[in-house]
């Protein structure tokens, strides 16, 4: 979103060329003659994407009503690539076919089927969207993008959907999509210190997956030191330990499910 961005109350703000100090030394005989109107805001740019936040907020009004009046609860699967939400949705959909609970996936990807290749097979819908497929590669989905796949869904035969956003640490937590819940997959290969360096991603979910604690031995990263970070940017954010490795791990995601989300 460059220099434009929502803050955590809703509100958006662009930071005006005249915000920063762009002084040059132009001692040295440089041609560059101080002209950066091309890298100046604007009104124009800011009303612009004034209009697309609205528009894409009214698309996920829309949806969470039709999520609402098919009793569907929506959890918005966020992650940098490479945490492992894939691999996290697919013990999740097991564990759905194993209660009975009919769920379906709205699964997002710049390019290819290999998400939604991995996810077949464990009894749920799956509609696939690939932004760069008519939405010029967006590096998230947004409210209007699953309106879209909601057409390949059968929504009266679902009671939970998972929407699994771009990878990407920034962009997909300033989306609304329509969902109930927001969660993130971080694993903990990537530092402990990325919630300060990402805040708008970490304050978006209630619950990091923290994933990979498998790796914690061969690692510098301390799980502690992402916890007490976390809690300077979202203090209110639950954290779940997960490891592909040890199925028990997502006995606490499960419970979250099953209590939070499916019993509203």
């Amino acid at each position: 979103m460059g220099r434009f961005h929502r803050h955590d109350d809703g509100t958006e703000h662009a930071h005006e060329h005249g915000d920063h100090d762009h002084s040059h030394d132009h001692s040295q005989g440089s041609d560059h003659l101080g002209d950066h109107s091309g890298y100046a805001t604007g009104t124009e740019r800011i009303t612009v994407l004034e209009r697309i936040f609205d528009e894409n907020d009214a698309a996920a009004a829309a949806n969470r009503r039709a999520f609402d009046e098919h009793g569907v609860r929506v959890v918005n699967l966020m992650s940098a690539p490479g945490a492992g939400k894939t691999t996290v949705l697919a013990a999740t959909l097991a564990w759905c076919r194993d209660q009975g609970i009919r769920a379906g996936v709205v699964e997002g990807d710049i390019e290819t089927s290999l998400d939604a290749d991995r996810l077949a097979g464990f009894g749920a819908q799956v509609a696939l969207l690939n932004t760069g497929d008519g939405f010029g590669g967006e590096c998230h989905l947004d409210a209007p993008m699953v309106a879209k796949a909601l057409g390949d869904l059968d929504l009266a035969g679902l009671d939970l959907l998972f929407v699994e956003n771009v990878g990407n640490l920034v962009c997909p937590a300033e989306f609304d999509v329509g969902a109930h819940h927001r969660v993130m997959v971080y694993a903990i290969t990537e530092g402990e210190e990325k919630p300060l360096k990402y805040p708008v991603m970490f304050r978006a979910c209630e619950v990091v997956l923290l994933n990979k604690v498998d790796l914690v031995p061969y690692l510098d990263a301390d799980p502690a030191d992402f916890a007490t970070n976390l809690a300077q940017v979202n203090p209110a954010a639950t954290v779940l330990p997960v490891s592909s490795r040890d199925s028990d791990s997502y006995t606490g995601w499960f419970d979250w499910l099953a209590g939070s989300v499916l019993a509203r």
